[in-house]
């Protein structure tokens, strides 16, 4: 079971960066997938999660800016990031689990994430 986040990069304030999350060795239609994010210094919060069926949630911090989808026939799930922040700085990480929730201990196959910073 693997989860592959990339996508990231350095991007100035108000730009925009789409995170691409490759899902292999599992049927990715079962499972919410849901993105996370730790800040140096910060504890990991919850970005934005879309169910098995579709529904999809946002963190209020992102709510606005940034769209999960997911496209099952490539086992892949991206989040498109706009009108980016610096607070917005973070690794981001790609996970699985059985329905979307805001705590982290409900997902597993946690990967190394990508790296999104934000600065001019």
């Amino acid at each position: 079971v693997q989860l592959q986040a990339s996508g990231g990069g350095l991007v100035q304030p108000g730009g925009s960066l789409r995170l691409s999350c490759v899902t292999s060795g599992f049927s990715s239609y079962y499972y919410a997938i849901a993105w996370f994010r730790q800040a140096p210094g910060k504890e990991r919060e919850g970005v934005s999660c879309i169910s098995r069926g579709s529904d999809t949630y946002y963190a209020v911090s992102v709510k606005d800016r940034f769209t999960i989808s997911r496209d099952n026939a490539k086992n892949t799930v991206y989040l498109q990031m706009n009108s980016l922040k610096p607070e917005d700085t973070a690794v981001y990480y790609c996970v699985r689990g059985l329905g979307c929730t805001w705590d982290s201990a409900d997902f597993g196959s946690w990967g190394q994430g990508t790296q999104v910073t934000v600065s001019s």
